[in-house]
């Protein structure tokens, strides 16, 4: 799946992640795992879980990427969104959620989450804020639990039904 999309004068290109594309999305994002914005994945979670990222190129540079991660039958959750800083707010960000949830919807999921800090951001796209308690449990233990902040977390959970 090759798609162009074009963002003010840049041309965006969206695909589906390989195992080659793996360092180049950890040197993007990892300005934001040392902020703890976002959690780590190590290389090997990241190639177990390929099929589930999307990434942006402009050229031939990694400019963003984000992942649908199944968690049952019916739901999953967007994950680890990044968009390069100087080309955030060009729609990017925007565009790989949209890509994800075009996905859910062909894969049958029901509702999709995020937990974020930026609340205002997924809500713009549908999103509503839920109580972190409403989360499945394994999320907690699987992810949660590896994040610098747990167990006082500031992030904010929303859902998206489809």
């Amino acid at each position: 799946m090759i798609f162009y999309k074009k963002t003010l004068t840049m041309k965006i290109k969206y695909r589906k992640a390989t195992l080659a594309d793996i360092p180049n999305m950890q040197n993007l994002i990892a300005p934001e795992v040392q902020q703890g914005i976002i959690l780590e994945r190590s290389a090997d979670e990241m190639a177990t879980n390929i099929r589930s990222y999307i990434l942006a190129y402009q050229e031939n540079e990694l400019v963003g990427f984000n992942a649908l991660h199944v968690h049952t039958f019916d739901l999953a959750e967007i994950r680890s969104l990044i968009v390069k800083e100087a080309l955030r707010g060009l729609k990017i960000g925007e565009n790989l959620v949209k890509e994800s949830l075009n996905e859910a919807t062909l894969l049958g999921v029901k509702r999709v989450l995020s937990l974020t800090y930026r609340q205002v951001f997924f809500e713009r796209l549908g999103f509503v804020e839920i109580p972190k308690e409403s989360l499945p449990e394994h999320k907690i233990w699987a992810d949660c639990i590896k994040c610098k902040h747990f167990p006082v977390c500031n992030e904010v959970s929303l859902i998206k039904t489809l």
